[in-house]
């Protein structure tokens, strides 16, 4: 019966990060690859697993957080980020597609953006809340799975919403950089998102305070030559010239001292 065996492959991913159709199909030989492939979707629904190419992974390991909570972000490097968003402001075009990245960071940037007809698009609710109270900006809030502890949507709906839509402009901000591993992030699910914004966006803005140099953590979501523009509050270590240069990276450096 197919409960049995969806529940035989619900406690494999209580234990497995991942695993592949090749590998069910091997276990569940009396059953075509096109009905497992419906099993896990059907265990997608429930938040169980997420389809990646070859397989599934589990959203038990998936969910687990490196990251700072956002609260705790929030608290950190205040003066920073709020010289980092005021200049990331200028760059915003009305009648352009833009999307905007959950965060601490971004989530500043609400006061520096003028009452204009801007189509943004974010995974952020609180963000998405204050962009509406400016007043002209129309706002699209991605839907899918709401981590409370980034304030971010994630999950296959978010994925799947910004693959239908066009992205001209986008803003993130990435939880840590360096030459060796590019841009990376904490979360799986947060990283799949940010890494289909940047196959789809035009012109990428990188936005991160100096705490994020040198810094490596489990999910790269682009490499260094994916950006087009970075934000900060001090020059990048010397061993990312060669590659800012090579790229023709956009460099522009904050006084965040005021």
């Amino acid at each position: 019966m197919y409960n049995n065996r969806r529940e035989q492959i619900r406690s494999m991913l209580q234990t497995k990060a991942y695993v592949t159709f090749k590998e069910l199909s091997e276990l569940f030989p009396d059953v075509s690859e096109m009905t497992i492939r419906r099993d896990i979707e059907h265990l997608e629904r429930e938040h169980v697993a997420i389809r990646v190419r070859g397989g599934a992974r589990s959203m038990r390991f998936i969910t687990n957080q490196v990251d700072d909570s956002i609260t705790s972000r929030q608290q950190k490097n205040v003066e920073s980020k709020e010289a980092i968003v005021e200049k990331a402001a200028k760059y915003l075009e009305p009648g352009r597609s833009i999307f905007l990245d959950s965060g601490s960071t971004l989530q500043k940037i609400v006061k520096y953006i003028p009452n204009e007809r801007f189509s943004f698009t974010t995974t952020d609710p609180s963000l998405a809340l204050g962009l509406c109270k400016i007043g002209l900006p129309m706002v699209n809030l991605v839907g899918g799975r709401l981590d409370g502890n980034n304030q971010t949507v994630t999950g296959i709906h978010a994925m799947r919403f910004l693959g239908d839509i066009n992205i001209d402009i986008a803003f993130l901000s990435p939880s840590g950089f360096s030459a060796r591993s590019g841009f990376t992030v904490g979360n799986y699910s947060e990283g799949e998102i940010k890494r289909i914004v940047v196959s789809k966006a035009r012109l990428v803005v990188m936005l991160m305070d100096e705490s994020k140099f040198d810094k490596s953590l489990p999910y790269t979501f682009a490499d260094a030559a994916d950006a087009d523009i970075i934000i900060t509050n001090r020059p990048l270590p010397a061993d990312m010239n060669g590659i800012i240069e090579k790229n023709n990276i956009t460099v522009t450096i904050v006084d965040d001292t005021i």
